[in-house]
């Protein structure tokens, strides 16, 4: 399933440093020039695809791709733009610390077990980790970014000319920078993937177009 947004008076925002706050007007929430943000935090009031613990901006030119089960709850959340793609997952974490480094290793670990190469870069948001992954269609480049938020974190793993050249990013940035994270307030175990779904009148057109084709491959009786 394919959301697509194409404007093209789409706001574009240079933000040159992530999570810097402008300081407290007595009792104002602090602005972040640059997210993910947590839903309880200011940002900006563009519009966004709701899946439930992710908001995701409508960027022009941007596909997010979704893959959900027949219940609506999404699986994979994968935006494209051109020959670059941004696969998006959100994870419980907890309120004292964040977890990507932890994770982050983790991932180096398994990738090496795999036989890919992975190394540990200085990035834009921080430590990521950069690999090369053999497939069916040859190596792949991957680049994987964490961002640990409050009692969350977010991870992005890009794949295409972007994997390797960051600059070409693009609107996916964009994207990835003004995310809303929905955390949630109920107890979850740490790393546990927060819960994401179709936006209720999509999955109502999904359920409706599957019962569709059901009837429609259902035998007639003589």
């Amino acid at each position: 399933m394919i959301f697509s947004r194409k404007r093209a008076d789409a706001e574009r925002q240079t933000r040159d440093e992530r999570a810097t706050q402008v300081p407290d007007q007595g009792d104002a929430t602090p602005t972040l020039e640059r997210g993910p943000y947590d839903i309880s935090e200011s940002y900006d009031d563009v519009q966004r695809l709701d899946l439930g613990s992710l908001h995701i901006p409508a960027i022009a030119d941007v596909e997010v791709r979704v893959q959900a089960d027949p219940q609506g709850v999404v699986q994979q959340v994968v935006l494209v733009h051109g020959d670059n793609a941004l696969q998006l997952g959100v994870f419980a974490a907890p309120r004292s610390e964040g977890i990507w480094d932890e994770v982050r290793e983790e991932i180096r670990q398994s990738l090496l077990r795999d036989g890919a190469s992975a190394q540990e870069v200085a990035g834009e948001y921080g430590p990521e980790l950069h690999a090369q992954v053999n497939t069916p269609d040859g190596p792949t480049n991957l680049r994987f970014v964490g961002i640990d938020g409050p009692r969350w974190m977010v991870r992005g793993v890009f794949q295409g000319p972007v994997a390797t050249d960051p600059a070409m990013a693009g609107p996916l940035v964009e994207c990835l920078d003004g995310l809303v994270v929905d955390r949630g307030q109920e107890a979850k175990p740490v790393r546990e993937p927060l819960p994401l779904r179709l936006p209720r009148e999509v999955a109502d057109q999904a359920e409706a177009e599957a019962e569709a084709g059901d009837a429609a491959a259902a035998p007639r009786q003589a």
